[in-house]
């Protein structure tokens, strides 16, 4: 009984997402669907740091 709540929040969801406009940064997806390997080893460095993660606030 309780699917109407959830299936009203998805498809608002979803109609913000096929209607709203984005601002797409063209030049960021051209260098990562090219290779960059300067860009590419930029976010692989951001993951592999454990101690650079926001969860501290919710840890205890």
């Amino acid at each position: 009984m309780g699917r109407g709540r959830a299936k009203a929040k998805q498809t608002k969801v979803a109609r913000e997402l096929k209607y709203s406009s984005h601002n797409t940064d063209f030049e960021a997806l051209q260098r990562e669907l090219s290779g960059d390997s300067d860009s590419g080893r930029r976010t692989e460095d951001r993951f592999d740091d454990p101690s650079d993660d926001d969860y501290d606030d919710y840890r205890r």
